[in-house]
């Protein structure tokens, strides 16, 4: 049976970039259980809730929903519990003294798997005012109407 290649999105977390400013992002790989594992093949996982932190020289992911596979026994792992991150330890001991500052948080922005192995993406970041938000919003606003009067001008001209 020929391995997996390329990259295939499982669940991206699109209200992170909404609510954070993203800075520094990571790779990481995930310890997982077998019926994690096939769940997530199957496309099933939220990262609404979920977010990262430091403890003990070790990096943990927690409040990732991975449901339970349809097709487990008694085996099955429970949706929403601590899963260990995989990373090297000067990339932990940057993020620590990072997240130590205050204001910055770990949160996942995705999970997908890479040549048939689970990774999350997750990044360093600084939580936005409610009027950041507002300016972030108007500024792509303004982007999209600019973008829709020069292709109307350039339809024009043909």
């Amino acid at each position: 049976m020929p391995r997996e290649r390329g990259e295939k999105v499982v669940a991206s977390n699109r209200k992170a970039r909404h609510d954070y400013s993203i800075g520094d992002t990571y790779e990481a790989g995930m310890v997982l259980s077998g019926t994690e594992v096939k769940s997530l093949r199957a496309g099933r996982a939220s990262l609404i809730d979920g977010y990262a932190f430091i403890d003990g020289g070790e990096a943990w992911l927690d409040a990732v929903h991975i449901p339970e596979y349809t097709a487990g026994t008694w085996t099955n792992h429970p949706p929403r519990r601590k899963r260990k991150l995989l990373l090297h330890k000067q990339e932990i001991l940057k993020i620590h003294q990072k997240t130590k500052e205050g204001g910055y948080t770990l949160v996942p922005l995705r999970i997908y798997f890479l040549d048939g192995r689970a990774k999350v993406e997750i990044a360093v970041a600084k939580g936005k005012k409610e009027y950041d938000k507002r300016q972030t919003l108007r500024e792509r606003q303004d982007k999209r109407e600019s973008d829709r009067a020069m292709s109307a001008r350039r339809n024009l001209g043909d």
